[in-house]
């Protein structure tokens, strides 16, 4: 009786921890706890029993991996396990893993967890194994009938009991089905849009190159968050400062990324098509769609497309579906200079090689989206920003800080010191994006810098906006005109203000209202007569 008590007990404490991450809503009992005991208790100790005993605990072990997998998945991309998704970006998952922790520490914790999945399981199915045949059948009846009765009432709303393993597999299979359905929604919506057939020409950027710099991980919380304000509201006032003193024009606001802590691809996507895309399988349908994006605007409106990604490190045939005329990627950008961690070059030699090797030889306009991954985690070590741009070279100057700083599992044994490392990885970011822009952005080219999206909730805390913060520069004012006008011409990207800082008090809207607005506002020539400058606009 004794050990039938004790083992229930546990056996119910181990089920309600699988509903941690619904945390603080967690009843005080689980049903399956009593039925599984007292199908055990009535049980006569056999191989069928311990068989029996092994299920049950590998099933329960799979259940508490998955539990485990929920908990890092809200404190990383800000939603819960979506098994359905989850398997289709397993690959991405192992390569961060890889090159933040390298290969021999990524081992071990995979090892560590294989030993603690089969201990679990192990431990789980000796406990049940040893109610065999502890009870007399008729206690065990009593018991038994007992759960049918507490099974019953799992099922009346209420919060002191739970079925919570099927609550767990339940949701799971209520996920795949929404996804689906969603996914197929998504598909028929692309089929039906009247702007899926051909690309449309921008007339008002037929002579402006037009480069958008996705810098990660770059969210609204780096300015409206108090741990990170202090070091980025002052960076942007510099930014500001020397963009005004190289004569150039900016203007800031927000859009709502798809996404937070990862996955910065569907950021891309939605920003360039137009179209929300916010899970793997919508990205997917999206390139095999032959969707137009921007990239295909741009092109008929003559520009040279190019995509300079420095993260990637093998084969991308996503971006030859969208169509760029050249991608480069980390073993075609010629660096010399060594890894820091998952980075595999720095934002100097980015924009550095970029202008020198990419935009001085193009022959006309030139539409290109460059990656900026300095800011992404793990947010060590953080570089100085060279004074002198000609000394980046091929790379090899950035030899010198080699090994530089701790390593990334040390550093995030502490949430304080990963955060203030994060805002200074935005800060380099910020730093190295105004000395590009006041170098090489003239009135002919129009320069967007925008985050892909907030950094994870360890970083920023649960339920903060998705916004992203949005930076467009230009030495020509009538370029920024449009993101400024209200009313029936302000295209939905109301929040725009000059200067370096949006306007926090106003959400953005969705990055997929970001292409309609350029199709509607630059596919005829503008004119002076019908845009308010800029300059007009900050003498207010």
């Amino acid at each position: 009786m004794k050990r039938f008590a004790l083992t229930l007990l546990l056996f119910n404490g181990l089920l309600l921890a699988l509903l941690l991450p619904r945390y603080p809503w967690i009843p005080w009992v689980a049903a399956e706890a009593l039925m599984v005991c007292a199908v055990f208790s009535l049980l006569s100790p056999s191989l069928f029993t311990r068989v029996l005993a092994c299920v049950v605990g590998t099933l329960y072990a799979v259940l508490a991996l998955f539990t485990l997998s929920d908990l890092l998945v809200r404190q990383s991309l800000g939603r819960g396990l979506n098994l359905y998704l989850e398997l289709g970006v397993v690959g991405s998952v192992v390569d961060l893993i890889l090159g933040n922790l390298g290969t021999g520490l990524s081992l071990l914790i995979l090892l560590a967890l294989l030993l603690a999945f089969c201990g679990l399981a192990f431990w789980v199915s000796k406990l049940l194994s040893r109610l065999a045949g502890g009870l007399h059948s008729s206690f065990g009846k009593t018991v038994f009938a007992t759960g049918l009765l507490v099974v019953a009432v799992s099922f009346v709303p209420q919060s002191v009991v739970s079925l919570s393993a099927a609550q767990l597999t339940t949701a799971q299979i209520q996920l795949a089905v929404d996804t689906r359905q969603s996914t197929a929604e998504f598909s028929q919506s692309l089929a039906n849009d009247p702007a899926a057939g051909k690309p449309v020409a921008l007339p008002g950027l037929a002579s402006t190159d037009v480069i958008f710099g996705f810098i990660e991980s770059y969210g609204i919380s780096s300015l409206a968050d108090d741990r990170f304000q202090h070091l980025i509201g002052p960076r942007l006032d510099k930014m500001e400062a020397a963009v005004s003193a190289a004569g150039l024009h900016m203007v800031s606001g927000r859009l709502r990324s798809p996404v937070q802590g990862g996955q910065s691809w569907l950021a891309h996507a939605t920003l360039l098509s137009g179209q929300w895309t916010d899970t793997q399988l919508d990205y997917e349908i999206l390139l095999a769609s032959d969707y137009p994006t921007l990239i295909d605007d741009m092109a008929e409106t003559g520009h040279d497309t190019v995509a300079v990604m420095p993260a990637i490190t093998e084969d991308w045939p996503e971006g030859q579906a969208f169509g760029y005329n050249r991608i480069y990627e980390s073993t075609t950008m010629d660096y010399q200079g060594p890894a820091f961690n998952w980075v595999t070059m720095p934002d100097q030699y980015t924009w550095s090689w970029f202008q020198r090797s990419v935009r001085e030889p193009a022959a006309g306009p030139m539409f290109a989206e460059v990656a900026l991954i300095s800011s992404h985690a793990p947010w060590v070590p953080i570089l100085p920003v060279l004074d002198d741009w000609d000394s980046v070279g091929n790379g090899t100057v950035f030899n010198q800080w080699k090994g530089a700083g701790e390593t990334p599992a040390s550093l995030w044994r502490e949430p304080d010191r990963v955060r203030e490392h994060y805002a200074l990885a935005i800060d380099y970011a910020l730093n190295v994006a105004t000395g590009y822009a006041t170098r090489h952005v003239d009135e002919n080219t129009l320069l967007v810098l925008l985050g892909d999206h907030q950094p994870a909730p360890l970083v920023t805390g649960e339920g903060v906006s998705r916004d992203v913060i949005v930076h467009v520069i230009s030495g020509n004012p009538e370029l920024l005109a449009p993101f400024l006008a209200t009313g029936s011409r302000g295209g939905g990207l109301l929040g725009f203000q000059p200067g370096a800082k949006p306007d926090l008090n106003q959400d953005g809207p969705s990055m997929a209202s970001f292409r309609p607005f350029m199709l509607r506002e630059f596919s005829r020539a503008l004119l002076k007569t019908e845009v308010a400058s800029v300059e007009d606009v900050e003498q207010q």
